[in-house]
């Protein structure tokens, strides 16, 4: 039987996305990414826990990411888990688990100021286009 590892998230970033580029240009982003869920416990008082997840991107959507993701943006994010180990200066053995993202939605609400980014479905569709000016007599466009 063949295994699943697929990651929801929808979070908060905790800081802006570093970006480094590798040999042949290729983008990587990582950023910490906080999820929060909030439940009433046994006396009914309201709890809050917070948990933190590195994401890192790859090529496009480090690109995105680096152009128009930073600290405290909503985003949803899918991918897989990822778990790295090394051995530090010290010759101790050091594990990270990453969230690999294959999928980045913006939800920030959208902005229509010139030169902001879009968010809500996180597409570029509807910003700066117009309709072109009517072609013929400027006369026949009169309203009266």
């Amino acid at each position: 039987m063949r295994g699943v590892n697929r990651v929801m998230l929808i979070g908060n970033l905790g800081k802006d996305p570093d970006v480094q580029f590798l040999e042949g240009n290729i983008a990587v982003a990582k950023f910490p990414l906080a999820t929060t869920e909030t439940f009433k416990d046994r006396s009914g008082k309201l709890v809050s826990q917070t948990e933190w997840h590195t994401v890192v991107l790859w090529r496009g959507l480090a690109e995105l990411a680096q152009k128009y993701l930073h600290k405290s943006s909503l985003v949803y994010i899918e991918g897989r888990l990822r778990t790295r180990s090394w051995d530090d200066k010290d010759g101790n053995r050091k594990f990270a688990t990453e969230v690999v993202g294959d999928n980045l939605i913006m939800l920030d609400k959208r902005m229509d100021s010139p030169g902001t980014p879009p968010s809500g479905d996180g597409t570029m569709e509807g910003h700066g286009t117009t309709d072109p000016p009517p072609i013929g007599d400027p006369s026949e466009n009169l309203p009266f």
